[in-house]
């Protein structure tokens, strides 16, 4: 029985099944067809409304995926998927985790020969390189528009520790750097298994390196994948690994502070609002470090986005009083970084028009939520359209008002392919 026989047997026609998930009836058609699957916020409230688990989910959606696979006849448009990268990708990081193992075991005299190769340029600089890179993608209104850079990068890399041309230390730190890069890339364009292994090679060759800051951040990252599937208590936990990593990491360096902001993001998905406001004020303490304490590539906490990050999280927890005031005044006070940032003013944008919502204010859920798609269109950002759909889900009586309901066929067009 596939998706759409389970529908007919609990007797919900496609309108019926769209009107209680808060989706298009088109949506529900594209998803029987496997034309599309359905994203991780959406796929909870399917599972519930056609009585399954989401391992019983899975396996009516197998079959659909496949049969949409067969029929496409055509490769898909996304230039992350265009003709090799997936499978190829994650070879390249498989053969560098493996050769950089055998680095690690080098004669401290070669090392430190292979050291001296790199300063005079061969290879080239590859954490200068990475730091160009992460500079690039902060400032790229499509996030996947880096991607083809870094795996020319990625390339160059494996070249580099496939000849023994460069020391461990300074290779197997780039590599870990460089595959939090491509996680992220990954991460943005809603492609989560992908980062999820980049972000797991991340931390191991981050282990070999013995590199702390950057194991938790490998870590981090890779709770996010967790939370973006709602599966807080098992992202809870990997941030605990990265707590207890950055404690042995350079306590100059502003880590453990933004382990701690992530962590109330976890804690706040859990409804534990007083250990999400411990986490929030041990983030805080990122204003006592030096301009020094962050690195312009994969640790990137300054503690501007504080505000907005606590308005969200008394959003998860329903003190919509108190996030409204914080994600305002995030809106005032951060207007010129968020020019370089579409995805972060659009996360902002959304959550005031959550807010709307679920005080059944219109007004506000059209205000917020318009701008957040255009932001959503011109930046390209999965991220940002993920976060839109979420806020489908909230519209409930509203989806009467006509200007919601046609927010929310705009908001479902964004990942329509």
């Amino acid at each position: 029985m596939g998706l759409a026989g389970r529908r007919r047997a609990l007797g919900y026609s496609q309108e019926k099944l769209a009107e209680l998930l808060g989706v298009d009836r088109t949506t529900v058609g594209r998803w029987e067809s496997g034309k599309v699957a359905p994203q991780p916020p959406q796929r909870r409230g399917l599972a519930a409304a056609l009585e399954v688990s989401l391992q019983e989910l899975d396996i009516l959606l197998k079959p659909l995926r496949a049969a949409g696979q067969e029929s496409a006849g055509h490769q898909p448009s996304d230039p992350l998927n265009a003709g090799d990268p997936d499978d190829m990708i994650r070879r390249e990081f498989l053969r560098i985790l493996t050769v950089s193992g055998a680095l690690t075991a080098l004669p401290v005299e070669e090392a430190e020969a292979l050291t001296d190769g790199v300063r005079r340029g061969v290879p080239a600089d590859f954490a200068r390189m990475n730091r160009h890179l992460w500079q690039v993608y902060q400032l790229a209104r499509s996030k996947g528009s880096v991607y083809p850079v870094v795996r020319d990068h990625l390339t160059t890399l494996n070249e580099a520790l496939a000849s023994n041309s460069g020391s461990a230390q300074p290779l197997l730190n780039a590599a870990a750097d460089l595959f939090q890069l491509a996680g992220e890339v990954a991460f943005d364009s809603n492609r989560y298994s992908d980062a999820a292994a980049s972000y797991a090679l991340a931390a191991s060759v981050s282990k070999d390196a013995e590199v702390y800051d950057l194991w938790a951040c490998a870590l981090v990252r890779h709770a996010y994948v967790d939370m973006s599937e709602q599966r807080y208590r098992q992202a809870a936990q990997m941030l605990g690994a990265a707590e207890r990593l950055a404690d042995r990491g350079d306590s100059g360096l502003s880590t453990r502070q933004w382990v701690a902001s992530v962590q109330a993001e976890a804690y706040a998905g859990l409804g534990e609002l007083d250990a999400c406001e411990r986490a929030m004020d041990r983030a805080e303490t990122v204003r006592d470090l030096g301009t020094d304490s962050v690195n312009v590539g994969w640790l990137r906490f300054d503690g501007a986005r504080l505000a907005e990050e606590r308005g969200s999280c008394y959003v998860q927890l329903g003190r919509f009083d108190l996030a409204e005031n914080a994600l305002r005044d995030a809106l005032k006070q951060t207007a010129l970084a968020f020019g370089q940032s579409y995805r972060r003013r659009g996360a902002v944008l959304t959550d005031l028009a959550v807010i709307g919502a679920k005080r059944r204010d219109a007004d506000q859920v059209v205000e917020f939520g318009r701008e957040a798609i255009e932001l959503a269109r011109s930046s390209g950002s999965g991220y940002v359209a993920r976060r839109l759909r979420a806020l489908c889900e909230e519209f409930g009586p509203l989806s009467r008002d006509h200007r919601v309901a046609e927010l929310g066929a705009e908001i479902i067009a964004l990942s329509t392919p």
